[in-house]
């Protein structure tokens, strides 16, 4: 059994080839990525497999989406120990206004944020933007 079908199954998640090769392309990429960025790399696959891949990763806390403002919805793989909780896990996203990447800063926490009596969060995003160390160096 390879590391990634270990770790799949860790997750309660079947690793199916389709699943590994996901899950191995996106440990390759050190960027947030688009499905269709997942669909450009695995051309002859099913659009519909591709994404129910990913909502089976999101559902199962491998991968977090994120919103970093393109209006494009980006995925990233969680770290080791990660359970997206809003209240624990929550991270600074980063977006390059040059090179249109968005990376997490997992190591910047976002502080827990209190709302109001009666208002209940379900989803904290922050993403900062400007320029990244590659294209400012």
């Amino acid at each position: 059994m390879t590391e990634i079908e270990k770790t799949l199954n860790s997750f309660n998640v079947r690793p199916t080839a389709m699943r590994i090769l996901i899950y191995k392309f996106l440990t390759e990429r050190k960027i947030a990525v688009t499905l269709s960025d997942i669909e450009n790399a695995f051309e002859k696959a099913d659009r519909t497999t591709l994404y129910r891949t990913i909502k089976t990763f999101e559902e199962n806390d491998i991968v977090h989406q994120i919103d970093d403002g393109t209006g494009i919805t980006k995925y990233a793989l969680c770290e080791q120990g990660c359970n997206c909780n809003i209240k624990t896990d929550l991270h600074l996203h980063f977006h390059c206004n040059n090179c249109n990447e968005t990376v997490c800063l997992t190591e910047h926490k976002i502080p827990q944020i209190k709302v109001p009596e009666g208002y209940l969060a379900e989803d904290v995003n922050l993403v900062v933007k400007g320029i990244c160390d590659k294209c400012s160096s």
